[in-house]
């Protein structure tokens, strides 16, 4: 097998990093693709209860385990099975449980820090960053925290307040200077969704 080809997906939280990336393998025809959440290397704390993990600082560069996930994306580039970590949104724990993955010809890395840290930045042969206004995200993460992950409006507005704004434009927001394609999400990225495919294709046929 050859080297798999490895894409990092950045931005702000609910700034459509999934639905963007949907977008790009379905304009490709791509199906032998791995998708890694880079929020399932958030650190274990079982050590603390509910109610303390539940006001922790999610939006750090430190909260995530990144040694683990760079262990883990060199075994994957050099054809290893790898047992990825879970992480357990309700709880705010990782997860007891792992997901034994497989390299595929496509890896794609999606997270709001993932263009954060060098080691696993000078691994990837395209990084993305999804951009979207401030607004249009406070209200698609409030919807979503509601309705998929048992939230209450005031946590969410609590840590929206507390860490979220402030660690998007102190940590968050910087890294897309490292991004070699932004594609903004408030409008049509065709273009740049093009760019991504063409560069899929490419690599395929070669």
């Amino acid at each position: 097998m050859r080297k798999p080809l490895l894409f990092l997906v950045a931005g702000g939280s609910a700034s459509g990093k999934t639905t963007v990336v949907e977008e790009i393998l379905e304009k490709a025809g791509l199906e032998d693709v791995l998708i890694i959440r880079h929020d399932d290397y958030y650190h274990d704390q079982s050590d603390y209860d509910l109610a303390t993990r539940a006001k922790m600082n999610y939006d750090h560069p430190k909260s995530l385990d990144n040694a683990l996930l760079l262990e883990h994306l060199n075994q994957l580039l050099n054809g290893q099975r790898v047992e990825k970590p879970l992480y357990d949104f309700v709880n705010h724990n990782r997860s007891p449980h792992t997901e034994t993955v497989s390299p595929k010809s496509i890896i794609i890395v999606e997270g709001i820090l993932i263009l954060d840290p060098p080691e696993i930045r000078t691994l990837a042969d395209m990084c993305l960053y999804v951009e979207l206004d401030d607004d249009t995200r406070f209200i698609r993460r409030m919807l979503r925290d509601l309705h998929e992950r048992g939230r209450t409006l005031e946590s969410i507005i609590e840590q929206y307040q507390a860490t979220v704004k402030p660690m998007f434009h102190k940590y968050i927001k910087p890294t897309k200077r490292h991004a070699d394609v932004i594609i903004p999400n408030d409008r049509r990225h065709d273009k740049a969704v093009d760019l991504i495919v063409n560069k899929i294709r490419q690599y395929l046929l070669e």
